[in-house]
């Protein structure tokens, strides 16, 4: 599986890296904001995305909003790392057809549930992303 890891902090991307790889995921790229991370989406296949909520440039939910908007990646699974908690924007995520949501602080072993639910749901429905 390739992932891409989005993150305006160098040391969440590095920790949710670290993380990945001690989870068997060693296909990992990563990118500092959303625009980064959308041109990267365009011009490579991934498999996932995990991205900040909040970044510069272009957030979570913009990023979200573009690649659902966008016929070739629509079907890429985004798993949306935030510490928000106004329900309001929580619901706009939703609605936005977020794959799944990782509450920081996190564990590993958090992200590895967040992935095996990911990887059963897109097996299911005939989608290769492992």
């Amino acid at each position: 599986m390739k992932i891409l890891v989005v993150d305006d902090m160098i040391s969440m991307r590095h920790v949710l890296l670290q993380i990945l790889r001690s989870l068997g995921y060693t296909d990992n790229d990563e990118a500092t904001d959303g625009r980064q991370a959308f041109q990267m989406l365009q011009n490579n296949a991934y498999d996932l995305l995990i991205t900040d909520f909040y970044m510069p440039k272009l957030n979570g939910q913009q990023l979200l909003d573009k690649i659902r908007n966008q016929r070739e990646l629509a079907y890429l699974p985004v798993l949306m790392v935030t510490c928000e908690n106004d329900k309001d924007k929580i619901r706009s995520v939703i609605a936005s057809k977020v794959t799944g949501f990782i509450v920081k602080p996190f564990t590993a072993q958090t992200i590895e549930k967040q992935l095996t639910k990911i990887t059963e749901k897109y097996n299911n429905l005939s989608i290769n992303i492992v």
